[in-house]
């Protein structure tokens, strides 16, 4: 596969992990110890992640933490447009993490770079909105539903399903007429699995056959951090750099991420560590 991911009015040089920086544009994030509900505060926050290094912005309007209520497309859409119309400037790719079709349409209309989807374009029309673009695509492995993934989830190979899951879906992308180039693949942590699958998942990402698709990974503050730390979501920063550096390690080449000047940092002593880079 290229080292380059095409994402909209950008295309991404993978020869380096990216640092995504996370917006959460909700009132009932997971992990609200930096709330930036609203525009302003919204875009003043992304601003502030691209000062920190963010290489890419992941905008989202719906929360899908465990257990999460869904809310209508017209209230997504309210949250998350302004934001992005107020960040085409700020010179990094935009990405909106939503599962609607009719959000996707309208974000990629209004300036948006890659839409990110948790059902992994599974459901009805989220091919047909996102085909004709060139917008970058995240297919993401997920068990269930956010309401409740975590309820009980089952494998009998969680390696072996997340991988077929994750190929299924590029092969319907493909058969889409949808370049290779654009997509990128998600394992989907937290994301109806236990804290051992995560760590399954996590310990073992080279066992799982990406066929070459680069890898994005998101585990920042989620609750199989705090399973092995027992801290709250805000106090998750240690654990969260920790389990970014193993994904960089096991060859992650995008980190979605709420702290992005720590894990920036840590990426770059890791860097100068392994590959004597140190610029």
């Amino acid at each position: 596969m290229s080292s380059t991911l095409v994402c909209g009015r950008f295309e991404l040089k993978l020869e380096r992990p990216l640092i995504m920086g996370i917006v959460n544009v909700t009132p009932d994030s997971f992990s609200s110890t930096s709330p930036h509900f609203g525009t302003t505060a919204a875009i003043d926050h992304a601003r502030r992640l691209i000062a920190e290094g963010a290489d890419m912005l992941d905008i989202g309007g719906e929360s899908t933490r465990p257990g999460a209520e869904p809310v209508p497309a017209a209230t997504e859409l309210e949250r998350i447009l302004p934001v992005i119309e107020g960040l085409l400037d700020a010179g990094v790719p935009l990405s909106v993490d939503t599962f609607k079709p009719e959000v996707m349409r309208r974000a990629l209309a209004a300036g948006a770079d890659m839409i990110n989807d948790i059902y992994g374009f599974r459901r009805e029309g989220a091919l047909d909105a996102v085909a004709q673009s060139h917008c970058g695509l995240c297919v993401m492995h997920m068990q269930g539903e956010p309401k409740t993934m975590q309820q009980a989830p089952r494998y009998d190979d969680v390696l072996r399903e997340v991988g077929d899951f994750l190929q299924a879906r590029v092969q319907a992308l493909r058969e889409a007429g949808i370049d290779s180039r654009r997509i990128v693949l998600d394992p989907g942590f937290g994301f109806g699995k236990t804290p051992q699958q995560n760590y399954l998942v996590l310990r073992r990402l080279n066992d799982i056959d990406s066929k070459g698709y680069p890898w994005l990974l998101g585990m920042s503050r989620k609750s199989m951090i705090g399973h092995v730390t027992g801290r709250p979501p805000a106090e998750r920063l240690g654990g969260s750099v920790a389990a970014a550096l193993a994904g960089v390690a096991r060859g992650a080449h995008i980190l979605r991420v709420h702290d992005v000047a720590a894990t920036a940092d840590a990426v770059k002593v890791w860097q100068a560590i392994e590959h004597g880079t140190y610029v």
